[in-house]
């Protein structure tokens, strides 16, 4: 069986989507002329598809390979055809799809009508009329199978999709992949994470991707608010509309432990998909990427940079990259994108009251709200975490499973011991600081919370904090 996709490896489910899209077709009516124009251009938006391109032999069963993809499969494409009808292949893989498309929550099906009319298949007249009637002959002492078949194509047919004539293939392409690439964009957005959908499509209403100008755009908070989240996010939904990409993770703490010419490695790496870049200096590598990048449309994400060094040395010039091309900063240090002049800032809000106590709740009950008798105390823990994803994830995962009376005590023993994994975030934020910014913060943390800032900035000046400079870095 030969099995035909974008690069993924099939193997049996784990509960995670194997493919993105299922392809169900009539090889002899689509395989040199439609289909392929849809396959081409679902892999050119780097969407995970699977096709059987097989020549099947008649009367054979349909492997239970076939049958595991289509339940490994997101959505399928069901293309019907004047002869669609008569393969009880392509039946059995409807039936399949339509049973998963009932029992799975997520299986969508894009039914397209290729030189053929959806009453043709909803009423099984024509040629799908003439195909099961000899099913009937065939089958005669399994008339369930074909009553089966006959029912997938109704419910199919019922669904809105794209009527095709034939000749006119090259026209609906575009409109089948965008519908297909926006749907399983907008799925992302919204698995298992909270107000994620919202943030992300902010940062994408920055990216102006189509433009061909070079955009550099920076996602700026405090350690815990979802930088990396929102940026990931963007880069996995967006990044099938580049010629190439590259997710450069934790840059602050990769650069400290390997190196920047180990990061400039996996961003030549990443975008012309060589596994043996070297690089001898750092130098050399910014002469590399330099002359290198200028030849694709890329989408980089720099991920907690926390000096200016960094981004000299992997992003710095927007003449660097080829037009089109689109670089996501993410820091704790507003001045970086400042220094950098990047087109747009964008600083994630802190997750809502509704939002904190909804995403608690999925980490500690695996629903959307608090079991009973937990609200009120799941707005404490969200009112300690001041609307932190990170934090709430912390303190979720630290309750799961744990009695109201246990909840309780974790709620008193807050009050006065700040969890050390937490800590440890905002401690990056803090040893990132000048000397005068870190006396400056403590000052402030100790003596001066809530005060008036004016009155605040009066005494420390006269300590010569500098503190119009200090509070800005340090807050």
């Amino acid at each position: 069986m030969a099995l035909i996709n974008d690069g993924s490896t099939f193997s049996l489910r784990t509960g995670k989507w194997v493919f993105e899209v299922f392809l169900n077709f009539r090889g002899e009516d689509t395989r040199h002329s439609f289909l392929r124009l849809l396959y081409d251009a679902l892999v050119e938006k780097k969407i995970s598809t699977f096709k059987d391109d097989k020549v099947l032999e008649r009367g054979k069963p349909i492997p239970s390979e076939l049958l595991k993809a289509i339940e490994g499969s997101r959505f399928s494409v069901v293309i019907f055809s004047k002869n669609y009808a008569t393969s009880s292949w392509c039946l059995d893989e409807l039936a399949k799809i339509v049973e998963c498309r009932q029992k799975m929550k997520g299986h969508t099906i894009f039914p397209v009508f290729y030189d053929v009319e959806p009453t043709e298949v909803r009423k099984q007249k024509g040629s799908f009329g003439e195909a099961f009637a000899k099913h009937e002959e065939v089958f005669k002492e399994n008339l369930e199978k074909v009553k089966r078949w006959r029912d997938a194509l109704k419910e199919v047919a019922n669904i809105s999709g794209w009527v095709i004539p034939k000749g006119q293939e090259s026209e609906y392409i575009e409109p089948i992949v965008e519908k297909i690439f926006k749907t399983l964009s907008s799925i992302k957005l919204n698995e298992g994470l909270v107000g994620i959908d919202s943030r992300v499509w902010e940062v994408y209403s920055c990216l102006k991707i189509g433009l061909t100008d070079v955009r550099m755009i920076g996602i700026y908070g405090t350690g815990g608010i979802g930088k990396t989240t929102i940026a990931r996010v963007v880069y996995d939904s967006f990044s099938n509309q580049f010629e190439a990409s590259s997710f450069l993770h934790n840059v602050r703490e990769t650069a400290e432990r390997e190196g920047l010419a180990y990061l400039q490695e996996q961003l030549l790496s990443d975008i012309f998909m060589e596994r043996n870049i070297r690089i001898s200096d750092v130098d050399n590598g910014v002469r590399l990427i330099r002359h290198r990048l200028g030849n694709k449309k890329v989408l980089l994400v720099l991920d907690d940079v926390d000096c200016l060094d960094q981004l000299y040395k992997l992003a710095c010039k927007r003449d660097w990259f080829h037009p089109g091309s689109r670089i996501v900063i993410t820091t704790r240090d507003e001045h970086l994108l400042k220094t950098l002049e990047v087109d747009e800032i964008h600083r994630p809000k802190e997750l809502s009251s509704e939002e904190a106590v909804r995403l608690l709740s999925l980490t500690c009950f695996g629903s959307e709200h608090p079991l009973e008798g937990y609200m009120e105390m799941s707005n404490h823990v969200v009112s300690y975490a001041h609307g932190l994803p990170l934090a709430i994830k912390f303190l979720g995962s630290f309750l799961d499973g744990r009695s109201i009376p246990e909840w309780k005590s974790c709620l008193d023993r807050l009050e006065n011991n700040f969890p050390t994994e937490i800590l440890q975030v905002f401690q990056i934020s803090f040893d990132s600081l000048q000397e005068v910014e870190k006396e400056t913060f403590l000052h402030i943390a100790c003596f001066f919370s809530g005060e008036d800032q004016d009155r605040v900035v009066e005494i420390l000046d006269y300590l010569e904090l500098y503190p119009k400079i200090a509070i800005k870095c340090s807050y």
